[in-house]
């Protein structure tokens, strides 16, 4: 198949091409718009709920989010990838507005783990439409610039919410989750604007396969190929650091270099415009270096970044961030184009892009029960230094492993 371009907006991208990369992030900034991001905690603890049970209803978003990645994912092969993210933009809308009429921990509970659904019908069927909708219009080239650019677009978005959330819960608390609702009708209406793969004859669409082969035919394709496993891991890696770091240990960090908690917001704010700088120029990487290169340079400079925040003062400190939110913004679309290009059999890629988020929450979850563990000793310094080496170890046997298995599996090719 012949490849063009990389860069999205480019001339030589039929029109068709360029009209699904605009819709795509399009789709992903107003998706991400949740304006109650930074304040569903003070709106649940003005709705009577107490620590224990805000805490609790999380962990179980991520348990259900869990559960439901391989079902969606087997749903979106099954059904087509639009229909996945269709329902997912039409169920955030709903999970948004769920707050605004059940105030209580029912509501919320019932609120997240509708969100857990919406992001799991949408996150691994998404990227999969966009990757085999450009492969099967002659323009795989242009999908990590793409992935990049929409990535930047709902971290875009993020920025929004930051200093306009407090204010419009002010005016009205339940301002946040309208707009956020409102957002993702928005969505709802763009994905229903989506062509289908193969629309202008490029190719054929995806064979539909029943569930219980489409569940066995993308295990049986994991266990054949190792590579993808390993890539799948080193995108555990990637995920872990940036979850870790920009929700579970950012206060923390700010907070033990004694910064007045008025400028959290501020500091966010700054270090996601980093990542979406990041985001947005992912493709230049590959003037210098291999995706694969590139990914590994970029986990290993993150790392750097989460030891280097160990002396550093003040200053450092919001200069460490900022450079670990750059190579986070640049990684992301880099390691989703390497997983994708993987996963020969399209078949079941929601699937196998399902699999690889579950394998991420899952140490998502360890990682944070040793993190508070950590905190409760007070030693967040000794967390950091250790995890900005078992990341480096992981990092260099995974780059030994990934050469060993591709060179392997060159000599076994696997067939569409």
């Amino acid at each position: 198949m012949n490849s063009i371009a990389v860069n999205p907006s480019s001339t030589a991208i039929p029109a068709g091409v360029r009209r699904v990369v605009a819709l795509s992030n399009a789709f992903q900034l107003l998706f991400g718009l949740l304006f109650w991001l930074p304040v569903f905690y003070v709106y649940q603890r003005q709705s009577g709920l107490s620590d224990p049970q805000i805490f609790g209803i999380q962990s179980i978003y991520y348990v259900v989010f869990c559960l439901l990645e391989v079902p969606t994912g087997l749903f979106a092969d099954r059904f087509d990838y639009r229909r996945s993210v269709r329902a997912g933009a039409l169920v955030l809308a709903v999970a948004n507005l769920t707050p605004v009429f059940a105030s209580n921990y029912t509501g919320f509970l019932v609120h997240f783990v509708l969100i857990a659904l919406a992001r799991s019908l949408v996150s691994g069927a998404f990227s999969a439409y966009l990757y085999d909708y450009l492969s099967a219009e002659g323009a795989r080239d242009a999908y990590r610039a793409a992935e990049g650019r929409g990535r930047a677009y709902s971290l875009v978005g993020r920025v929004a919410c930051l200093p306009v959330a407090g204010l419009l819960m002010a005016w009205l608390p339940t301002a946040p989750y309208w707009l956020s609702a409102a957002s993702a009708v928005a969505a709802t209406v763009i994905a229903f604007r989506l062509p289908p793969i193969g629309a202008s004859g490029g190719q054929k669409p995806k064979t539909v396969l029943p569930f219980v082969t489409l569940i066995s035919t993308a295990f049986k394709y994991l266990r054949a190929t190792p590579h993808l496993l390993m890539l799948m891991i080193q995108g555990v890696a990637v995920f872990t650091l940036v979850r870790i770091v920009q929700v579970n240990l950012f206060q923390p960090i700010l907070t033990s270099k004694e910064l007045p908690l008025p400028t959290f917001g501020f500091v966010m704010a700054g270090t996601t415009v980093c990542e979406i700088a990041g985001a947005f120029r992912s493709a230049w990487i590959k003037r210098w270096m291999s995706n694969q290169n590139a990914v590994f340079v970029l986990t290993l400079i993150m790392a750097g970044a989460l030891a280097a925040l160990v002396p550093m003062g003040v200053a450092g400190t919001v200069a460490a961030l900022s450079v670990f939110s750059l190579a986070s913004g640049l990684s992301f679309p880099i390691q989703r184009q390497l997983l994708n290009e993987a996963i020969v059999n399209s078949d079941t890629r929601a699937t196998l892009l399902s699999i690889e988020s579950i394998i991420d929450r899952a140490v998502c979850a360890v990682v944070a029960v040793l993190l508070g563990d950590y905190l409760a000793r007070g030693a967040l310094h000794a967390f950091l230094a250790q995890t900005a080496a078992a990341t480096a170890g992981l990092m260099a046997l995974l780059f030994v492993a990934l050469r060993f298995f591709r060179k392997v599996e060159t000599h076994k090719p696997l067939s569409r």
